[in-house]
């Protein structure tokens, strides 16, 4: 920038929009304009997420209660619209339970592995030399490792059935190396733009270059990747509860309720259908709705200054 003065560096460098979001005005709607897909699965999140907020007065019956000990896993009636589990539980009120362990578990997981991720790739990519090398050889590291291998042999450590807080931590806490890497890319493209070389021309402090400059451009490619992980991290929890590592009964989730009824599925095929069906539903809306936004914001430049 020729002839450039202190003044006019700090009007190029905050006169850089931030990057288009997803949720902006006409934004959010313009992704699912044209996408029956989309909106379809958009809409039957929704509902999901509806019916697990909204659990205690959606359920018709107490979850953890037996109807009538006596009467056993019964089918489908007026009474109980999926029939009850093999203790006389009301299966559609511990479904609707379920949905705020499972959903909740995955969210919060994503939302700390992001956190995480985010950090760690932001100070890699943003620092670089020996600091980068050293962050980046532990993310090769952690990704040496099967997740599934690296989750069961932390549960099997820890012995028996988990605890909500637990399972957030176990789950986010091993799966944040990924997304250290992209957002590392991401800062690692960004820092070398005009707009972040004339932010440091002004004096700009490494944190402000960062945190006001480069990350809001480099946190794209993370709200797709969230969005995408949420449906892998339901998967994952249900799998660690199908294996017995699952929040501790009467409580339980998705996977859970299916462990429940895999041993009499031939004759109380309700037990394990149910909660394989609201499963695999919302991980098929949640994939629809992170390939709608990967596809949008794919291709989205970045502003340029």
């Amino acid at each position: 920038m020729p002839n450039a003065t202190p003044g006019s560096l700090v009007a190029f460098a905050d006169a850089v929009p931030a990057p288009l979001a997803p949720w902006a005005p006409g934004r959010f709607t313009a992704l699912f304009r044209g996408d029956p897909a989309a909106s379809v699965a958009a809409a039957t999140l929704v509902l999901i997420l509806g019916a697990a907020v909204f659990a205690p007065v959606l359920a018709p019956y107490d979850p953890t209660l037996p109807l009538n000990i006596a009467d056993g896993a019964q089918p489908p009636s007026s009474a109980n619209w999926l029939g009850t589990d093999q203790y006389s539980r009301d299966l559609l009120s511990r479904l609707l339970y379920g949905a705020r362990i499972s959903l909740s578990i995955s969210i919060f997981a994503v939302a700390l592995a992001v956190l995480v991720g985010t950090t760690w790739g932001a100070i890699a990519g943003f620092a670089g030399g020996w600091i980068d090398k050293a962050l980046m050889h532990a993310v090769d590291a952690g990704l040496a490792i099967p997740r599934i291998l690296l989750l069961l042999g932390i549960v099997a450590l820890w012995g028996g059935a988990l605890s909500t807080t637990s399972l957030i931590l176990v789950l986010g806490l091993t799966g944040w190396f990924g997304a250290s890497k992209m957002v590392r890319a991401e800062v690692r493209s960004v820092r070398e733009r005009d707009f972040a070389t004339a932010a440091r021309a002004t004096g700009a402090t490494p944190f402000r270059v960062l945190v006001r400059h480069v990350l809001p451009h480099a946190l794209t490619p993370m709200l797709v990747a969230a969005s995408l992980g949420v449906g892998q991290v339901v998967v994952v929890e249900a799998g660690l509860a199908f294996l017995g590592y699952g929040v501790a009964p009467p409580a339980a989730s998705w996977g859970g309720l299916i462990r429940d009824g895999r041993e009499v599925l031939a004759t109380a095929w309700w037990m394990s259908v149910f909660p394989g069906i609201a499963l695999a539903v919302t991980v098929l809306a949640v994939n629809v709705l992170g390939d709608r936004l990967r596809s949008a914001l794919g291709a989205q430049q970045l502003p340029t200054p």
